[in-house]
């Protein structure tokens, strides 16, 4: 009797690494050469405000997580959560998440924090949403919660954007918004009808050229909407938007008389200072 050759062993399949927090991509739609948005997967824990956002990413080069503050596009209600992004093709994180496809996946950090919620407003009878580029996100998650048709009698939403494409993704939004059923259904007809839409752009002719905060200083922003001038009795306003917009937004509302707020201190306005479009 002789021994039997050994055999040898078959190596296990190597396994995918998983990412920390990971979420799946369930969509992407790229809306110009520099804006894309994606939807992934939730966290059956994650509870959010419509209006925060949360650290999402890849991992670098090095194997670290390399994350950024994104707004969460998606209202609170939504089983999934969408991003809305700007494309830098030498940016440490945009140039590589601009191709990630349905089926990969992403980090999450499940933490949502920020200032751009209710909580931190007085009551009011208007609220302003001012955004600029990718500083729509968090007010696209304001416009599908019912609290905001709830808490005002008129919602007014100004996107300012270079050129006429890149304000696809808020047109779309608003008009799916007054078209869909579910929405009509979710947020009411009678509170829709208090949404206002007023998008200009400052390089590409549109319809509305122009800065938002020129528009405002000369008058014919609220000559277009057919509303009084900003007042602290009755407005309220968020802002969201590249670093020298924000400043001068806030200047400009603290010359109507309104006082920046917080989640410890509401007052008449808030302003988003973890967005850099």
């Amino acid at each position: 009797m002789t021994d039997a050759s050994p055999v040898a062993a078959t190596p296990a399949p190597a396994k995918k690494p998983t990412l920390p927090d990971a979420q799946k991509v369930t969509s992407v739609q790229h809306w110009t050469d520099r804006l894309f948005s994606f939807r992934v997967t939730r966290p059956a824990s994650l509870r959010f405000r419509s209006g925060e956002f949360v650290m999402i990413g890849l991992l670098g080069d090095n194997g670290k997580p390399l994350l950024r503050a994104y707004s969460i596009a998606s209202p609170s209600w939504d089983d999934e959560l969408e991003f809305y992004s700007i494309k830098v093709q030498d940016g440490p994180l945009t140039s590589r998440l601009q191709h990630i496809e349905p089926g990969d996946e992403i980090i999450l950090r499940p933490k949502p924090v920020g200032t751009l919620v209710h909580d931190a407003l007085l009551p009011g009878k208007r609220i302003w949403f001012f955004a600029t580029g990718t500083g729509f996100a968090p007010f696209a998650s304001l416009l599908r919660d019912p609290q905001t048709y709830e808490d005002y009698d008129e919602v007014i939403i100004t996107h300012t954007c270079r050129e006429v494409g890149e304000l696809e993704y808020g047109r779309r939004l608003i008009e799916d918004i007054r078209s869909d059923e579910m929405m009509a259904e979710l947020l009411g007809a009678e509170n829709i009808a208090k949404l206002r839409y007023y998008p200009t752009t400052t390089r590409e002719d549109s319809p509305k050229m122009g800065r938002i905060t020129d528009l405002m200083r000369s008058g014919e922003a609220f000559a277009d909407l057919g509303v009084a001038p900003i007042s602290p009795e009755t407005d309220r306003a968020m802002i969201c938007g590249n670093l020298a917009f924000n400043l001068e937004l806030k200047e400009m509302l603290e010359e109507f008389g309104l006082e920046e707020g917080a989640n410890s201190k509401p007052r008449h306005y808030v302003v988003e200072k973890a967005f850099l479009d």
